[in-house]
């Protein structure tokens, strides 16, 4: 249901995509430009399939020389790449996504004890009310704050937002977390690799890390072709590890046009951040995508971003700035960036283009202060 503030100020207070999932005529605040609206029937992008096995197991060095090759090739062209033999384990997976159904299928009453509060990264958000009066994304999300070195850190989240009874339920997700972070971990010593550096290098800049894990709920649309689940942007994280169901949606631009990535089971579709664009000083992409929605049936995605502790300097590693590819952007921290995209940007294409331009002029503010 969609309540509406008195009439000189009619943003949505709230998504329930229960009610709005059977409406025929959607609240035109969800309703993308006809230059944004989505193509359902995108050509499939062909990205590599990346065997971690190897890596994991401390195999094959030719193997794991060949799988950084392609993350190479891929990560310079459009950032996106598939996570085969990543060692999760599938019952994990499959829990995590069946209890999406136990938050998402509680009243809207019930899921706002978990509202995400003004300028947070956590927590429950019903699309982008509140945020924004247009182009609202037709999803709800339920996010957590991921510390490797605070115990049970989401467990414990769960049961002081939403009570005992969600123990289980965050307990779920912490071991979620905790199998992706190891993975993550795993997946930053093969870009080090690919870059030409340490296989330690990224591993241990980002072995304490300050993560966040996103559950994603696309409830059907009625109007799909008017809407977005979620809108043409790129990740300010640093390595998002995303899981979908067999539903579909996840679409990138590359090519000059839109692609759709097929879900395939047992793979993580993986993809570089902004943050990450900018510790390989702009070798690597952090690539523009989106989700679309359908007239059928729910679509789930569980997406961790891996990111770095909140005050720790992002700045590119020695070897990868020279008078071919000098310095792209100026050091920053992840807690400056998450704030400007909390409180003061909404994430797009050029994210980190009207970052820089920020940092650039918050510190020729400081100067000029006397």
């Amino acid at each position: 249901m969609v309540h509406y503030l008195p009439k000189d100020d009619t943003r949505p207070l709230a998504f329930d995509g229960s009610i709005l999932g059977s409406e025929s005529n959607i609240p035109s605040q969800f309703i993308w430009p006809d230059d944004e609206k989505p193509c359902l029937d995108a050509p499939e992008l062909v990205i590599p399939t990346i065997d971690v096995g190897a890596l994991l197991c401390g195999g094959d060095p030719l193997a794991v020389l060949k799988a950084a090759e392609a993350v190479n090739e891929a990560c310079k062209k459009h950032g996106f790449f598939l996570v085969v033999n990543h060692g999760v384990d599938s019952g994990l997976i499959d829990r995590a996504h069946q209890y999406m159904d136990v938050f998402f299928g509680l009243q809207l009453s019930e899921k706002q004890k978990a509202l995400r509060k003004v300028g947070e990264s956590y927590g429950y958000a019903s699309s982008f009310v509140g945020r924004f009066s247009s182009k609202l994304p037709w999803k709800e999300t339920l996010s957590f704050r991921f510390c490797p070195d605070t115990r049970n850190i989401v467990e414990n989240y769960m049961v002081h937002r939403m009570g005992e009874d969600f123990r289980d339920f965050g307990r779920i997700y912490q071991e979620y977390c905790e199998a992706m972070n190891k993975l993550s971990l795993h997946l930053m010593e093969l870009l080090g690799i690919s870059l030409g550096l340490d296989p330690a290098y990224f591993k241990d800049f980002f072995q304490a890390n300050d993560s966040i894990l996103r559950l994603n709920h696309y409830p059907p649309c009625q109007k799909p072709n008017s809407t977005l689940g979620t809108g043409p942007h790129s990740d300010p994280t640093s390595l998002t590890i995303l899981h979908q169901d067999q539903v579909g949606g996840l679409q990138v631009f590359s090519d000059e046009q839109w692609h759709s990535i097929a879900p395939i089971p047992g793979a993580f579709v993986v993809n570089i951040g902004d943050t990450f664009m900018a510790l390989s000083n702009g070798v690597y992409k952090s690539c523009l995508h989106r989700a679309v929605v359908n007239n059928r049936t729910v679509r789930r995605s569980l997406a961790f971003f891996l990111c770095p502790e909140m005050d720790k300097a992002v700045t590119p590693a020695a070897g990868l700035v020279n008078a071919e590819n000098p310095r792209r952007y100026p050091d920053f921290t992840w807690a400056s960036l998450l704030e400007f995209t909390q409180r003061h940007y909404r994430a797009d294409m050029k994210t980190l283009d009207a970052f820089s331009k920020w940092v650039q002029e918050q510190e020729s503010n400081k100067k000029a202060t006397p």
